[in-house]
């Protein structure tokens, strides 16, 4: 084949599916998505998004919106940014070690004074 004949102009044929290629009826879900198995994680870590956070007596729950970091959560709740220490260990097990990653969605228990 030579360079004019990859130049050429013509009509081409639409191409076909290869028969071996995975259709979307085939796709699996990704794993820990599927119904009645907790959630893995997935592309972010999103461990924590579905976690069903109830208040009880005495605690309120908060839904973290962007921006939102647990100091901004604090100074809101507390009136104090330097309790956010008080946010984060009530709710360790949904934001994981990293106390400045927490992500929009996240439903956290706020303790009451």
């Amino acid at each position: 084949m030579g360079l004019s004949d990859f130049f050429k102009k013509g009509k081409k044929e639409p191409a076909k599916p290869s028969p071996n290629a995975p259709s979307s009826k085939n796709m699996q879900t990704q794993p820990g998505t599927q119904p009645g198995q907790p959630n893995q994680g997935g592309f972010f870590g999103q461990g924590g998004m579905n976690k069903t956070t109830d208040a009880g007596p005495g605690q309120d729950v908060y839904t973290v919106q962007s921006g939102d970091s647990l100091s901004k959560i604090a100074k809101k709740h507390y009136g104090d940014a330097n309790a956010w220490t008080k946010i984060y260990n009530a709710n360790k097990a949904t934001i994981g070690d990293n106390p400045d990653l927490i992500r929009p969605g996240q439903r956290f228990v706020i303790p009451r004074d």
